[in-house]
């Protein structure tokens, strides 16, 4: 394996989705020597803003950013500050899974949904900025997360059981791979 693929597959490994997601330090393979601490690995400023798709919650209506491959993914809102009521991002899982996200360098504490693969939403949760603890979701058959600014779905009357689409269809139809 060369040393390319190798920190690839760390940084998956530690990371995955949202500010972030926190594993534990069993799961996490010895660093090479250059690697000493996970800081070395993670992204070092917030990504420019990411392409964006409709999205319907109910009544409301909004435009996320889609973080769809992995540097995407393991940046999210990371260096965000100044988070907006507009600010939305929707991180596709790929597979259904019990998420657990962190917030490492994220300034802003923001809300979050974790939805099945049927775009249902089965847990919203806040998410404190700045907090390396993950917050792991009850369910393992979490597809999808959107996150928010903190207090969005409250705010909206947004809760657990609502459907999220696209203008494409459902998150299964749209994401379909």
């Amino acid at each position: 394996m060369n040393l390319k693929n190798y920190y690839a597959g760390l940084l998956a490994a530690v990371l995955f989705s949202g500010c972030g997601k926190s594993i534990p330090p069993a799961a996490t393979p010895a660093a090479p020597a250059a690697v000493t601490s996970i800081d070395d690995l993670l992204p070092k400023h917030a990504q420019p803003k990411l392409p964006t798709m409709k999205m319907f919650l109910g009544a409301e209506i909004i435009d996320a950013e889609l973080a769809l491959s992995d540097e995407q993914i393991h940046t999210g809102m990371m260096y965000r500050s100044n988070i907006l009521e507009t600010d939305t991002m929707l991180f596709d899982l790929r597979l259904p899974q019990r998420a657990n996200f962190w917030m490492k360098n994220c300034p802003e504490s923001i809300s979050a949904a974790y939805i099945n693969a049927d775009g249902v939403i089965e847990e919203i949760h806040h998410l404190e900025k700045n907090d390396t603890n993950g917050v792991e979701a009850a369910s393992e058959d979490i597809r999808f997360v959107l996150e928010t600014s903190d207090g969005w779905f409250a705010r909206h009357h947004i809760e657990p059981g609502t459907i999220i689409r696209t203008e494409k269809g459902s998150l299964r139809e749209t994401f379909a791979r």
